[in-house]
């Protein structure tokens, strides 16, 4: 059996302070048990209890322990007992010498010990493996091989936890959720690590280690992402790791041009996050948005480009003809060319009650991180486009009742026809056209929702796990310095569009026009959603991503 193997096993743990009758234990134990389960021991029983919650957090799990009574730092009955809070599942069984008996059969009656072994056990084929086989037969009946990895644990109604959530499933990082309320090995980690409510959310490594209320930098620093740039100087730095940042990732690196890539929260942006796309050139069954950007980051890498994630750009300063990038946190870069790819937010509705309840049932996007909760629930989505028709085929795996409310008729003006092909094959779907949300209403986390008709102007009430909204597209350009001219929705303007922009000779110094993708800045470029003008397709914002690498070398070739 490898390593590996061996590391996977459970656990039957031997504690004694005499190191002759340790050897012994170890000694037997390994003959009988090594194939099935881990051997452990110590001679000390505080070593032994500073290690369990280590274990208790990798995900380990321990079938037996094997304990001394008469022991220095403390009595094995009293060992056996704080090990019961940690692992209590764990079968316990307790050394001891004739004249303890009666102690044991105490501790058998007041601490549902399960059994006691007198030493010495010779021949432990007739005195100590009948006793440890029934234990261990008892023991494995209820076993589940426990999570080793990531764990979140904390409240299902909290924006925080919600966030955490949110980011490692947009990084595809395996994580295990354990809420508190409702799941008993989460009591027994906030226990064993002494976690308080007000320290939730909490996150449990494979390590180990335990992050209370961590950040995203936390987070990201832990599990090896790159959240500072290794160079002071690049060719070309971009800014948004969705479809069109990617592919001018891949294209610049590619080419040999010393590439930054800067990403705020995950790669695949908005794309990221749908569950499944259908219509991408190459991919007959359809791929899902995170399978996209796990790949399409994997290429850009590859090909030397530097990734820094999560991290965010604070302030841009144009210095002909160099930019100087100020990251958050106070890191400074200079770029020769820069490509905007920050691309757009579901619209934020102010409908009375959703502010309160963002993060408790009210979700921005995220149907990908909170499906499991709608398991058996009825669930609501606002929004016609096609990430609320890919969200509710989704969802719809997972809720007893899935309903999309929209304003107009029917979904024919505003989502592909395939998608509107499988939402009517989907029996747990209904569209409900003409209706608008009235308002959100919940104490602590999302209940019931009140709907209007806008026909009639009837309202009526229905109940609801989770309201997940999928509406409008905010251009994420708030960051950009007035340099960086704007249409009056906020989407950057490019190419002969600037021309009919009345600032634009203003702040134009070329003699050129500007290329086709490239802002009012000479030398920094925009593409996909951002972009007005954009077409708000994966596959667009991909060409447009690869688009403006051939005028970043056109740039570059003039300064």
């Amino acid at each position: 059996m490898s390593e590996l193997d061996k590391k996977s096993l459970p656990i039957v743990f031997s504690i004694d302070d005499d190191p002759q009758v340790l050897s012994a234990i170890k000694r037997d134990l390994r003959k009988k048990y090594s194939q099935t389960y881990r051997i452990l021991s110590t001679p000390s029983a505080n070593e032994a209890l500073e290690s369990l919650t280590s274990l208790k957090n990798k995900g380990e799990q321990i079938a037996l322990f094997l304990s001394d009574n008469r022991m220095p730092e403390m009595e094995g009955v009293d060992f056996l007992e704080k090990a019961k809070k940690i692992f209590p599942n764990a079968k316990r069984v307790l050394l001891t010498a004739y004249s303890d008996t009666q102690a044991a059969i105490k501790a058998i009656n007041d601490l549902q010990l399960d059994y006691y072994l007198l030493k010495p056990w010779d021949p432990p084929e007739e005195r100590l493996y009948p006793v440890l086989d029934d234990l261990l037969d008892d023991w494995q009946g209820n076993y589940i091989p426990s999570f080793k990895g990531l764990k979140l644990l904390g409240l299902q109604f909290s924006s925080k936890t919600h966030q955490i959530k949110d980011y490692l499933s947009s990084n595809l990082f395996p994580y295990q959720w354990l809420d508190y309320q409702l799941s008993a090995e989460a009591k027994e980690i906030k226990e064993a690590n002494q976690i308080l409510e007000r320290e939730f959310p909490a996150l449990i490594f494979e390590d180990g280690t335990v992050l209370k209320q961590p950040s995203l930098q936390e987070i990201a620093l832990k599990l090896g992402l790159n959240a500072n740039a290794s160079l002071p100087f690049y060719d070309v730095t971009i800014v948004g790791a969705g479809p069109s940042g990617l592919a001018a990732a891949v294209y610049a690196a590619s080419e040999g041009l010393k590439t930054l890539l800067i990403e705020k929260k995950a790669a695949g942006g908005q794309a990221g996050t749908s569950s499944r796309i259908e219509n991408y050139l190459g991919f007959p069954n359809g791929l899902s948005g995170s399978d996209l950007a796990r790949r399409a980051i994997t290429q850009a890498t590859r090909f030397g480009t530097e990734f820094l994630s999560p991290q965010e750009v604070q302030q841009i300063e144009f210095l002909s003809p160099y930019k100087r990038i100020h990251l958050k946190g106070g890191e400074v870069i200079h770029s020769k060319s820069m490509v905007i790819t920050t691309g757009v937010n579901y619209r934020m509705l102010e409908t009375k009650g959703l502010e309160e309840l963002n993060g408790a049932g009210v979700y921005y996007g995220a149907a990908n991180t909170e499906a499991s909760f709608c398991t058996g629930k009825d669930v609501f989505i606002i929004g016609g486009g096609n990430s609320a028709g890919q969200a509710a085929i989704y969802l719809s795996k997972y809720a007893t009742k899935v309903v999309i409310l929209i304003r107009k008729d029917s979904l024919q003006e505003s989502m592909s026809s395939y998608l509107i092909d499988q939402i009517a094959e989907t029996p747990q779907i209904e569209v409900w056209g003409n209706t608008a949300l009235e308002e959100a209403l919940g104490v602590g986390s999302l209940e019931t929702i009140k709907i209007k008709n806008l026909l009639t102007d009837e309202v009526s009430e229905h109940k609801a796990a989770a309201l997940f909204i999928f509406i409008g597209a905010q251009a994420v350009s708030h960051w950009l310095p007035e340099e960086i001219l704007k249409n009056d929705k906020g989407f950057i303007v490019t190419g002969n569009e600037l021309l009919q922009h009345q600032d634009f000779k203003k702040r134009w110094n070329l003699s050129r026009s500007p290329y086709l993708l490239e802002t009012s800045v000479p030398g920094v470029f925009s593409a996909g959603d951002v972009r007005a003008g954009a077409m708000n397709r994966v596959a667009s914002a991909v060409g447009e991503g690869a688009m403006t690498i051939s005028f970043v070398h056109k740039y570059l070739a003039e300064i």
